[in-house]
């Protein structure tokens, strides 16, 4: 069994979203986290998660590709209120996702909601689901001044030390499509290199589309064929790599299990 840490199953394009959940059930994904992005989204996507019979863990946070749509006092106001009232049946698991991307914006108007973030997610003891691209030092350099409840660091891309350094730090890294590219050989270097308990796997669904399927939705129900990619790597059989995905999912966001029960 499997599960998938990264997607974005509330987006339009799944809707209807059973035909989805049932590709799912077939290729054995046990369950899915739901990474929020936006305020006004964090509403339906619990609703979602709460009345969803197939298991779909909820997290919130505002993503920094979506900053222009975000009102950052009112946005983490709602973000704290949301948080205070936690339903111990059906937690948000994580805050995330959320992050630091010079492609999105100057790094210095994303930084107040980031360091907001990190902030709350340290108030309120949860891990975070983090969005980083090519300032891995930078994140690295805050969560060692503030730590975090461990979690992930979505579609890890860096260099092994970096990735050491997120270890370090007690996350871990999402792997998702790219490791299926046969041009991503730094990126299967690191993976084939960190240690067991290091990696989660991840679609981000509906994007990061697998090699062969550019240009198509992508589903949770491809997140083995990212497993074989990374078995093949790491020299393990497919049910030694559940096992140890699994566990490492749990570790990394220990609210989800509530959703397995």
């Amino acid at each position: 069994m499997w599960i998938d840490s990264h997607t974005h199953l509330d987006f339009a394009v799944f809707d209807p979203l059973s035909p989805y959940l049932q590709a799912a059930q077939a290729a054995q994904v046990e369950a899915c986290v739901l990474a929020g992005v936006q305020a006004s989204r964090w509403p339906p996507l619990y609703q979602l998660a709460r009345t969803s019979p197939y298991p779909l863990a909820p997290s919130l946070g505002l993503h920094p590709y979506f900053l222009d749509a975000h009102q950052p006092d009112a946005d983490l106001a709602q973000l704290q209120q949301t948080l205070q009232r936690q339903h111990p049946n059906k937690p948000w698991i994580a805050i995330g996702e959320f992050g630091l991307d010079p492609y999105c914006a100057p790094l210095a108007a994303q930084w107040p909601l980031f360091e907001a973030q990190v902030q709350l997610a340290r108030a309120h003891q949860l891990p975070v689901i983090l969005h980083v691209r090519q300032v891995h030092d930078v994140v690295c350099q805050y969560l060692r001044r503030y730590p975090v409840c461990g979690g992930v660091i979505h579609a890890f891309s860096g260099s092994l030390q970096q990735a050491h350094a997120y270890l370090d730090l007690g996350l871990r890294l999402g792997i998702g499509g790219a490791l299926t590219y046969p041009r991503a050989q730094k990126l299967r270097r690191v993976m084939a290199a960190i240690p067991a308990d290091a990696f989660v796997l991840e679609t981000d669904s509906p994007d990061m589309p697998l090699c062969g399927y550019q240009g198509q939705t992508n589903q949770p129900a491809r997140l083995p064929i990212i497993a074989q990619h990374l078995a093949k790597l790491r020299q393990l059989d497919l049910t030694e790599l559940s096992v140890q995905a699994r566990q490492n999912t749990l570790a990394a966001l220990p609210l989800l299990a509530i959703y397995l029960r």
